[in-house]
C-alpha cells in the first residue's frame, strides 16, 4: 500500500496561485545585459534612440531589435560565408595545418560545420 499525500488548496487562487496566462498582462523580465549592449550598438548604428523604459521589458526589447536589425542578404551571394567566417576558418586551417575544402567557400553552412569540426579545443 502506498501513501499519497493530500495537499488541500495547493492550487487554489485564494492562496496566491496565478494562472499561466496572467503573466502576459504584467511586464516581463528586465532585458539582459547582452541584449542591452546589442540594442545600444544597433541604435547608435542606425541613429534611432531606444524607447524610454524598454530595458525593463525583455520581450519588448527583443521585438525592437527584430524590427531594427539588418535584414539578411538576399540574392546570388546569400549562401556564401561571411568574410569574418572565412577569416576565422583560415586561422584555424593555419593552426592545424589543414586545407579548407573549396565547397566551403560557397556554402556558409558547410563552412560553419568545418569550423565546428576543426576548432582548437
Amino acid at each position: 500500500m502506498s501513501y499519497q499525500p493530500q495537499f488541500p488548496g495547493l492550487f487554489s487562487t485564494d492562496q496566491g496561485a496565478v494562472a499561466a496566462h496572467a503573466h502576459q498582462e504584467h511586464p516581463g523580465l528586465p532585458a539582459t545585459q547582452k541584449q542591452m549592449h546589442y540594442a545600444e550598438a544597433l541604435s547608435a548604428k542606425i541613429g534611432i534612440e531606444l524607447p524610454k523604459g524598454i530595458a525593463n521589458d525583455r520581450s519588448a526589447l527583443s521585438a525592437w531589435i527584430d524590427t531594427h536589425k539588418p535584414k539578411p542578404i538576399e540574392g546570388r551571394f546569400a549562401d556564401y560565408p561571411s568574410s569574418k567566417q572565412v577569416a576565422f576558418a583560415e586561422r584555424i586551417a593555419r593552426l592545424k595545418h589543414r586545407e579548407i575544402p573549396q565547397q566551403c567557400f560557397r556554402d556558409k553552412v558547410m563552412m560553419s560545420r568545418w569550423i565546428d569540426g576543426n576548432k582548437p579545443r
